[in-house]
Protein backbone atom coordinates (compact mmCIF):
# COMPACT_ATOMS: atom_id res chain seq x y z
CA UNK A 1 0.00 0.00 0.00
CA UNK A 2 0.67 3.42 -0.39
CA UNK A 3 1.33 6.54 1.67
CA UNK A 4 -1.30 9.07 1.78
CA UNK A 5 0.54 12.23 1.01
CA UNK A 6 -1.16 15.85 1.35
CA UNK A 7 -3.71 14.73 3.62
CA UNK A 8 -4.84 14.54 6.90
CA UNK A 9 -2.87 11.73 9.04
CA UNK A 10 -5.57 11.47 11.58
CA UNK A 11 -8.31 10.60 9.60
CA UNK A 12 -8.75 7.08 9.83
CA UNK A 13 -7.98 5.01 6.18
CA UNK A 14 -11.15 3.53 3.84
CA UNK A 15 -12.77 0.79 4.43
CA UNK A 16 -12.56 -1.42 1.31
CA UNK A 17 -15.75 -3.30 0.92
CA UNK A 18 -15.11 -5.67 -2.19
CA UNK A 19 -13.88 -9.18 -1.07
CA UNK A 20 -10.68 -10.99 -2.28
CA UNK A 21 -10.94 -13.56 -4.60
CA UNK A 22 -7.62 -14.67 -5.43
CA UNK A 23 -7.74 -17.32 -2.25
CA UNK A 24 -10.82 -17.97 -3.78
CA UNK A 25 -9.52 -19.22 -7.53
CA UNK A 26 -6.90 -20.83 -5.70
CA UNK A 27 -9.27 -23.08 -3.57
CA UNK A 28 -11.07 -23.59 -6.91
CA UNK A 29 -8.38 -24.66 -9.05
CA UNK A 30 -7.03 -27.44 -6.38
CA UNK A 31 -10.37 -28.65 -6.42
CA UNK A 32 -10.08 -28.87 -10.06
CA UNK A 33 -7.19 -30.32 -10.14
CA UNK A 34 -8.25 -33.05 -7.50
CA UNK A 35 -11.46 -33.92 -9.99
CA UNK A 36 -9.36 -34.55 -12.36
CA UNK A 37 -6.85 -36.76 -11.12
CA UNK A 38 -9.74 -38.68 -9.54
CA UNK A 39 -11.72 -39.40 -12.75
CA UNK A 40 -10.44 -42.69 -13.99
CA UNK A 41 -8.94 -42.92 -17.75
CA UNK A 42 -12.05 -43.28 -20.19
CA UNK A 43 -11.44 -46.49 -22.33
CA UNK A 44 -12.88 -45.84 -26.24
CA UNK A 45 -13.05 -49.39 -26.84
CA UNK A 46 -16.40 -50.58 -29.10
CA UNK A 47 -17.48 -54.12 -28.22
CA UNK A 48 -18.75 -55.59 -31.45
CA UNK A 49 -20.43 -59.45 -31.75
CA UNK A 50 -18.32 -60.56 -34.88
CA UNK A 51 -19.83 -63.45 -36.94
CA UNK A 52 -18.29 -66.76 -36.11
CA UNK A 53 -18.17 -69.34 -39.08
CA UNK A 54 -17.39 -69.53 -42.79
CA UNK A 55 -17.49 -66.19 -45.02
CA UNK A 56 -20.26 -65.99 -47.43
CA UNK A 57 -19.30 -67.21 -51.12
CA UNK A 58 -18.10 -64.24 -53.06
CA UNK A 59 -20.92 -62.75 -55.53
CA UNK A 60 -20.74 -63.98 -58.65
CA UNK A 61 -19.90 -60.72 -61.31
CA UNK A 62 -22.77 -60.19 -63.35
CA UNK A 63 -22.91 -60.56 -67.31
CA UNK A 64 -22.17 -57.71 -69.24
CA UNK A 65 -23.76 -56.87 -73.07
CA UNK A 66 -21.86 -54.63 -74.23
CA UNK A 67 -23.76 -52.28 -77.10
CA UNK A 68 -21.66 -49.71 -78.98
CA UNK A 69 -23.02 -47.30 -81.49
CA UNK A 70 -20.65 -46.24 -84.31
CA UNK A 71 -20.46 -42.55 -85.75
CA UNK A 72 -22.57 -43.61 -88.66
CA UNK A 73 -25.12 -45.13 -86.19
CA UNK A 74 -24.18 -48.43 -87.24
CA UNK A 75 -24.70 -50.75 -83.99
CA UNK A 76 -22.85 -53.44 -82.66
CA UNK A 77 -24.13 -56.11 -80.14
CA UNK A 78 -20.91 -57.55 -78.10
CA UNK A 79 -18.88 -56.84 -81.63
CA UNK A 80 -21.24 -58.99 -83.70
CA UNK A 81 -23.19 -55.99 -86.36
CA UNK A 82 -26.81 -55.21 -86.00
CA UNK A 83 -28.64 -55.36 -89.39
CA UNK A 84 -31.65 -53.27 -88.25
CA UNK A 85 -34.12 -52.60 -85.20
CA UNK A 86 -35.99 -55.91 -85.75
CA UNK A 87 -32.71 -57.78 -84.41
CA UNK A 88 -31.74 -55.43 -82.17
CA UNK A 89 -35.39 -55.50 -80.31
CA UNK A 90 -34.92 -59.93 -80.52
CA UNK A 91 -31.27 -59.16 -78.50
CA UNK A 92 -33.35 -56.74 -76.51
CA UNK A 93 -36.00 -59.50 -75.61
CA UNK A 94 -33.26 -62.38 -75.46
CA UNK A 95 -31.52 -59.94 -72.22
CA UNK A 96 -35.26 -59.70 -70.75
CA UNK A 97 -36.12 -63.15 -70.55
CA UNK A 98 -33.17 -64.31 -68.51
CA UNK A 99 -33.89 -64.94 -64.75
CA UNK A 100 -31.18 -62.71 -64.07
CA UNK A 101 -31.04 -59.82 -66.49
CA UNK A 102 -27.51 -59.14 -67.76
CA UNK A 103 -26.14 -55.28 -67.70
CA UNK A 104 -26.31 -53.65 -70.71
CA UNK A 105 -23.74 -51.07 -71.42
CA UNK A 106 -24.25 -48.60 -74.11
CA UNK A 107 -21.02 -46.95 -75.57
CA UNK A 108 -21.79 -44.19 -78.01
CA UNK A 109 -19.65 -42.75 -80.70
CA UNK A 110 -18.90 -38.71 -79.88
CA UNK A 111 -20.12 -38.62 -83.62
CA UNK A 112 -23.63 -40.28 -83.59
CA UNK A 113 -26.44 -38.64 -83.87
CA UNK A 114 -28.63 -38.31 -80.67
CA UNK A 115 -31.71 -39.62 -82.59
CA UNK A 116 -29.73 -43.12 -82.66
CA UNK A 117 -28.75 -43.71 -79.20
CA UNK A 118 -32.36 -42.54 -78.10
CA UNK A 119 -33.91 -44.75 -80.28
CA UNK A 120 -31.87 -47.90 -78.45
CA UNK A 121 -32.46 -46.51 -74.85
CA UNK A 122 -36.67 -46.67 -75.80
CA UNK A 123 -36.60 -49.63 -77.35
CA UNK A 124 -34.79 -51.05 -74.44
CA UNK A 125 -37.04 -49.41 -71.62
CA UNK A 126 -40.12 -50.39 -73.94
CA UNK A 127 -38.93 -54.20 -73.99
CA UNK A 128 -38.75 -54.10 -70.36
CA UNK A 129 -34.52 -53.71 -69.87
CA UNK A 130 -34.09 -52.44 -66.62
CA UNK A 131 -30.30 -52.72 -65.61
CA UNK A 132 -28.64 -50.22 -68.39
CA UNK A 133 -26.27 -47.87 -68.48
CA UNK A 134 -24.04 -45.41 -70.48
CA UNK A 135 -20.26 -45.97 -70.17
CA UNK A 136 -17.44 -44.40 -72.21
CA UNK A 137 -18.51 -40.68 -71.17
CA UNK A 138 -15.23 -39.35 -71.28
CA UNK A 139 -15.00 -39.13 -74.32
CA UNK A 140 -17.59 -35.97 -74.36
CA UNK A 141 -14.78 -34.36 -71.52
CA UNK A 142 -13.07 -31.37 -73.57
Amino acid sequence: MGMNIGTNSSAEPDVIMDINTTPLIDVMLVLLIMLIITIPIQTHAVKLNMPVGNPPPPTVPPVVVQVDIDFDGTIIWNGEDIAGRAQLEEHFRQVVDQPDQPEVHLRPNKLVTYKTVAMVMATAQRLGVTKIGIVGNEQFIN
